[in-house]
């Protein structure tokens, strides 16, 4: 039911049942309309740099900016769903998400694509995003692992649909109306997430935007660092992956776009996979320590792959490696929030501290790129050793939180 008011405590997590289950499909939609365009733009990165001669670095900004308000919004929206106001904010998001991506396929100048693209749509993004987060933790506690990996590896269904569609249509009907289709998938997606969105808790009227307790907590502030180096490199694959093929391994463009539908595809069954493993077996922070050492460690082996058999396979791997990564972020930091009325309010502000991550992450990779005069081995020996770094930080996370339980 629309903007549902909630006045008495419903009692704990059911745990499952249709509602709480519907809620979890409303959330892989909206991580499809989220992080799956987000991760997608190594398309419009690629056709940016080829079709306006625009240099990496600063069409990496239009993703990042994007990005970055992703994640920055996510504390207000995150503090709005505490307050009662999910679906208003979800609403408002759907809106500026759909309206971003009509003006991009009108835009003909690269300030008209930074603000559509970047500030607009991204706007829409982080309005959208965190409510679901803090909907869906409400309904679940001894399978909150499986439940948030399952709505994140909507990601992976958007960063195929999206790529896909640009990709093959814009030679057939031109880009513009290649974005065009986009916007009316995003609509369609907006109506069905509209209509299944239900919270579940009262709302919690007082309490400020930022709790800076919470950083108090050893758990959460090494958490936090350590998100903080694994997102500075997160999105740099994504957006350059399709730049890689064509320039350093000499394929087609239309061949460099399969490399990125082939990692968001096996990011699908790799997050719910490492959700149901953390909740049956493992810690979540322990399985997000684990996967972000993998992903470290194939970000250093990107640097010797030159061939199309090596990009194929590393891809594939990768995409487990990064899928579980992104995964298991909610699932792990939801571990350290044990009062479910201020879950949007934690979970915004770790969001607002990654978003200068993504903001800054993939210039500096571009930066890298263009100063080493096109070679890509300067930016994966830093995305591995950032990512490296992170992980540390998540494992000492892990440490704590044992140590605080005890």
């Amino acid at each position: 039911m629309i903007f549902q008011k909630i006045k008495t405590d419903p009692g704990p997590a059911p745990d499952g049942g249709m509602t709480a289950w519907l809620q979890v499909v409303a959330g892989v939609l909206i991580n499809a309309l989220t992080w799956g365009y987000s991760s997608s733009f190594g398309v419009y990165q690629l056709y940016y740099t080829t079709a306006l001669s625009l240099p990496p670095s600063q069409v990496s900004w239009i993703g990042s900016t994007q990005v970055f308000l992703t994640f920055f919004i996510s504390a207000f929206s995150g503090r709005s769903a505490d307050a009662g106001l999910a679906q208003q904010t979800v609403l408002l998001g759907c809106f500026l998400g759909v309206f971003g991506t009509l003006m991009t396929s009108l835009a003909t100048k690269y300030w008209q694509i930074f603000l559509a693209q970047g500030i607009c749509t991204g706007l829409g993004m982080g309005l959208m995003y965190m409510p679901t987060v803090a909907i869906i933790s409400s309904y679940f506690q001894k399978k909150r692992g499986l439940a948030l990996t399952t709505s994140a590896s909507g990601s992976g269904l958007g960063s195929i649909v999206f790529p896909l569609v640009l990709q093959n249509l814009q030679d057939k009907i031109g880009f513009s109306w290649a974005v065009r289709i986009q916007a009316i998938i995003a609509l369609l997606f907006a109506v069905i997430i509209l209509t299944l969105l239900q919270p579940r808790l009262p709302p919690r009227t007082a309490g400020p935007i930022i709790e800076l307790r919470a950083f108090h907590e050893a758990s959460y502030s090494l958490f936090t660092i350590g998100m903080f180096f694994i997102f500075l490199a997160l999105y740099f694959a994504f957006f350059y992956i399709n730049s890689y093929a064509t320039t350093v391994i000499g394929v087609s463009s239309e061949t460099a776009a399969t490399f990125l539908v082939i990692i968001n595809a096996i990011t699908i069954p790799s997050r719910p996979l490492l959700g149901y493993f953390s909740d049956r077996w493992f810690n979540a922070l322990l399985t997000l320590a684990l996967a972000s050492m993998f992903m470290a460690f194939m970000l250093f082996i990107w640097i010797p792959v030159k061939t199309l058999g090596g990009m194929y396979a590393w891809v594939a791997i990768y995409g487990f490696a990064t899928g579980g990564t992104q995964g298991m972020f909610s699932g792990a930091l939801a571990s350290l929030t044990h009062d479910p009325a201020k879950m949007g309010t934690r979970f915004g502000m770790v969001c607002s501290v990654l978003a200068f991550a993504s903001l800054a992450g993939p210039p500096i990779a571009g930066g890298l790129i263009e100063s080493m005069n096109g070679s890509f081995v300067g930016a994966q020996a830093w995305a591995g050793a950032v990512t490296l770094m992170g992980s540390l930080f998540i494992t000492a996370a892990r440490w704590s939180d044992r140590k605080a339980l005890h």
